[in-house]
């Protein structure tokens, strides 16, 4: 039997009554602008009696717009829904949109054809929806099958005597709660019922306006999740007030657009409290409010996801490094580090650093399960990893299947047996090489690596065929962290042009070029300071004098000639003097571990042929 629409639904809902599972139409959809960051749809609904374009589509099925799903004419069926009040700038008054939650595609739009009854607007004056007005279809409607009109005795038709429930939660007097999906800063009356998933600490900051203290906290209902960020009094008022995973009653906030840098909430809005917010505890838990939910990314794909996106990530705690003491450059201030190592099902390690209270309180002990909700990808010299920041959650063993089904991998694929994982965090060990690409000369040239914006970094096994010794090393500023070459006064004194200053010393760094190649093709590469001595295994000072005396370092380069390597390189496209070239720099140099290496080829070739690898088995 086909499906048929709930007449009179509309009605119902917007004039404050319950609805079960209404049977609607689509009938149009329009993207909203300039909402915010993400994308908004409004969507013109009908129950074959009245139709509204007063609903919006919950942004977290907006991929049901992108993919076609609710294209015009489609009988769908609303699973959940909530109501809203926003005002009507226009009349001054307000105005009751239905957020759309959750919907089930009955019949596409294609195979229906035509719009059902002769619906009309239930929500006053058409307003712009497609092409800026309201419009009927071009094509005539055709009549109504039989099989579509909805026997009179279904209790959302003609039926009006159905109790008429709240659409929304009733609090104290009669004030009716908001979904956080609706807030928007065009409201000043409302309510929301929602649960704190995560709480920072107390952060001070000081900037050209003044200074102060902040926290945040993220809120969550059925409907979505908010930011929200409380300063200076309120800061002192509320922060011991609120609990993570309780429920309360917050009003009178102010709203504004959502900094996505800081953020990963799926919301165009956030929250800051001001001196007329009020925050009450709700005693009765509310099953039906969310607590903390994650959207986690495997970690494999953490070395292809860009520098400072904000991630959810799980993963089975390795190894964890003692507390360090840190104090911040620009205020001195004293900065708590820990870094542990996480791996997943992905035979994937990644580094993850944790700061102050998370970082002296966390439980060093491995093999625990760590959930981390809204954590930042970092990078240096090519290698990802984590860092914690203010309004990050972590859970240590939380109980979601996700952990249960990581605790089992770990027990029955890892521990006690000599698992490989590929670190995608250089400062975490390993063979130093496995959180770069490994590729051949052949490969990298073929790839154009370097010819991108930013510099691309790859992993090679290659050999030591020659290395520069005339001019390798030069005179540098003395100055902590200046690396520039001093101009030699011939008065005794050298000068900085960096630091624009004069010094009656200066200290010796090693800068010098080598060429190495593997069974593909060569390069000739640029060796640093940190790198040269990783290399050559001696420092600047140690073999100054004999630079002097000789002029070159042959006898000292000659001890890594013709000597294979674990090389780390960084790849970028250069112009000079209108020619362009690739310019490579050692980032990394070590003696391979020939026991590693041997895995990485073993699992490379099982790939290639076709064969389960324990992490495919997993």
């Amino acid at each position: 039997m086909a499906e048929q629409l709930s007449e009179g639904a509309i009605m119902t809902i917007l004039t404050g009554g319950e609805v079960v599972a209404p049977v609607l139409q689509i009938l149009g959809h329009r993207k909203l602008t300039g909402a915010g960051h993400s994308d908004r749809y409004r969507i013109l609904i009908s129950d074959g009696v009245y139709l509204n374009s007063y609903a919006m589509l919950a942004t977290q099925l907006n991929h049901m717009v992108e993919n076609n799903e609710l294209v015009e004419f489609s009988i769908v069926r609303l699973n959940r829904h909530l109501t809203s009040l926003i005002s009507n700038q226009k009349n001054q008054g307000q105005k009751r949109v239905i957020v759309l939650l959750d919907i089930t595609v009955l019949k596409d739009g294609k195979e229906v054809g035509f719009k059902i009854g002769n619906p009309v607007p239930c929500d006053g004056p058409r307003n712009d929806l497609l092409n800026g007005r309201l419009e009927e279809p071009d094509r005539p409607t055709q009549p109504v099958p039989p099989q579509y009109r909805p026997p009179a005795a279904n209790g959302i038709g003609g039926n009006r005597s159905q109790s008429q429930v709240p659409a929304s939660p009733v609090i104290g007097d009669g004030v009716k709660t908001h979904p956080i999906i609706g807030l928007t800063p065009y409201q000043n009356k409302w309510v929301i019922k929602a649960r704190v998933t995560s709480k920072s600490a107390v952060r001070q900051w000081s900037n050209a306006r003044g200074e102060g203290k902040l926290f945040s906290m993220d809120l969550a209902d059925s409907s979505g999740e908010i930011r929200a960020t409380a300063f200076k009094d309120q800061c002192d008022s509320f922060y011991e007030k609120i609990q993570v995973g309780k429920v309360y009653l917050i009003s009178r906030c102010q709203l504004k657009p959502a900094n996505k840098k800081f953020t990963n909430i799926n919301n165009d809005y956030e929250m800051t409290f001001t001196h007329d917010t009020q925050v009450v505890e709700c005693v009765d838990e509310d099953n039906s409010i969310p607590k903390v939910t994650f959207n986690f990314v495997p970690l494999q794909k953490l070395a292809d996801t860009p520098v400072d996106t904000i991630v959810d990530i799980v993963g089975v705690c390795q190894s964890a490094n003692d507390v360090q003491t840190l104090y911040a450059k620009t205020t001195n201030r004293e900065l708590k580090k820990r870094e542990i190592t996480l791996v997943d099902h992905t035979f994937t390690a990644v580094s993850v650093t944790l700061w102050g209270t998370q970082a002296e309180e966390f439980d060093a002990s491995t093999n625990r399960v760590v959930a981390i909700k809204g954590g930042r990808v970092s990078e240096y010299l090519g290698n990802k990893s984590i860092s914690l920041i203010g309004s990050s959650n972590m859970q240590v063993n939380p109980d979601i299947d996700e952990s249960h089904k990581l605790q089992h991998w770990f027990e029955n694929f890892c521990q006690d047996k000599e698992a490989t994982f590929t670190n995608i965090s250089r400062r975490q060990g390993g063979d130093g090489g496995s959180s770069g690409k490994w590729m051949l000369f052949k490969e990298a040239k073929d790839a154009q690596l370097g010819g991108g914006d930013k510099p691309d970094y790859l992993t090679v096994l290659a050999t030591v065929l020659h290395v520069r010794g005339q001019n390798c090393m030069y005179k540098a500023c003395p100055t902590e962290n200046c690396q520039k070459k001093v101009i030699d006064q011939n008065n005794g004194y050298y000068r900085c042009e960096k630091c624009n200053k004069e010094f009656d010393t200066y200290k010796w760094r090693f800068l010098f070029s080598a060429q190495i190649a593997d069974w593909t093709g060569s390069q000739w590469v640029n060796v640093f300071q940190d790198q040269a001595i990783e290399l050559l295994g001696v420092t600047p000072d140690e073999v100054a004098p004999k630079y002097q005396d000789e002029g070159n370092l042959n006898e000292v380069l000659s001890t890594v000639m013709f000597r294979e390597y674990l090389f780390r390189l960084r790849a970028k496209m250069e112009t000079y003097n209108d020619e362009t070239r690739l310019r490579m720099s050692v980032v990394s140099a070590k003696k391979p571990d020939v026991t590693d290496h041997c895995r990485r080829l073993i699992k490379d070739i099982k790939e290639m042929a076709g064969i389960k690898t324990s992490s495919d088995n997993a």
